[in-house]
């Protein structure tokens, strides 16, 4: 490890990468730091007890970098820390907090989160934070969080659906469950929703199965229904949020019925929500689309430039299968 202005110089980077969201540039100067582990969590403990919030989130992302018991007991604490200043500052690292804990393989950290859901049920919560334990204990589930979700829940005073009331079902169903559940017309799209955005945290090889039927209620959903209905356009985009967020793990092993169903549904949402369609829309289409599809994109195409853009490139992708 280096001493004195080149620790003060990795520090620095750190800080910066954090803050620019660059993980992998920070993954690799944390690794840098762990080659002497004690002097590195003497910088992190330092790092912890700035006045700047930039600082100690960076700190925070260190400590859930070299895991272990050691950096879940100190993280804890520092989550205590952070609550207690009651500010925006102190939000933002208890968020840092969170996400470190979420990707701590110890039990420990598992546990951290459920005492953290529990302070924040007894109280009137953001939904925000709420939902970012929720993807937390996502990464860290085990059959033994069941109790604690519902408990949670019982006492929570917001209204529903949220991350928390997806994570239960995961919880509780078996892929073979979710397949019926999601089939199920009566439970609404709101809750599907919160399960499609957890699954997008994180696509257990045995959940990919279940996703059919997900597309199945998209496509169900009449276009007049897109057009008019918010949480009706929101499932979709969630939908399609996850579909290419895991595309390398998903789409290669889609069944052909999904896939028409898909590009379908992607079609209709473009018609009904024009002239300011979601752009991921236009970006399935470059994957799941058919040569004829560019002049669908052309036709509906936004004038918003970042909106226009992704259609452009979907138009091009889409020719060029025209030209093969």
């Amino acid at each position: 490890m280096a001493r004195g202005t080149d620790v003060e110089q990795l520090k620095d980077e750190l800080v910066e990468a954090y803050f620019w969201g660059e993980e992998a540039r920070a993954r690799a100067l944390v690794s840098r730091l762990g080659q002497q582990p004690r002097k590195a969590r003497a910088l992190l403990e330092t790092m912890l007890q700035a006045p700047d919030a930039r600082v100690r989130q960076a700190a925070v992302f260190g400590l859930g970098e070299l895991g272990g018991a050691t950096s879940v007991k100190r993280l804890e604490q520092q989550l205590a820390i952070e609550e207690a200043r009651g500010d925006y500052d102190g939000a933002s690292v208890a968020e840092a907090v969170t996400l470190a804990l979420g990707r701590i393989e110890e039990a420990g950290a598992r546990m951290g989160l459920v005492r953290r859901l529990a302070r924040l049920t007894a109280g009137r919560p953001d939904p925000v934070d709420v939902n970012m334990v929720a993807y937390a204990l996502w990464r860290r589930r085990h059959p033994d969080l069941l109790p604690a979700v519902r408990r949670s829940l019982e006492r929570l005073a917001l209204p529903a659906p949220n991350c928390l009331h997806g994570l239960l079902i995961l919880l509780e169903k078996s892929p073979e469950e979710l397949l019926i559940w999601a089939r199920d017309s009566s439970v609404p799209v709101e809750h599907k929703t919160e399960v499609l955005a957890l699954l997008e945290e994180e696509l257990p090889e045995a959940r990919v199965s279940t996703l059919h039927p997900f597309i199945s209620v998209a496509n169900a959903l009449p276009e007049t229904t897109l057009g008019q209905q918010e949480a009706a356009v929101y499932y979709c985009d969630r939908l399609f949020s996850l579909l290419l967020e895991h595309k390398d793990q998903i789409l290669p092993v889609l069944p052909k019925e999904a896939r028409l169903e898909l590009r379908d549904v992607a079609r209709k949402l473009i018609v009904a929500t024009a002239p300011n369609s979601p752009p991921r829309s236009a970006i399935l289409l470059q994957f799941i689309g058919q040569p004829e599809d560019a002049a669908l994109l052309e036709a509906y195409r936004p004038a918003e430039p970042i909106l226009a853009g992704a259609f452009d490139d979907a138009v091009r992708v889409l020719r060029g299968l025209q030209k093969e």
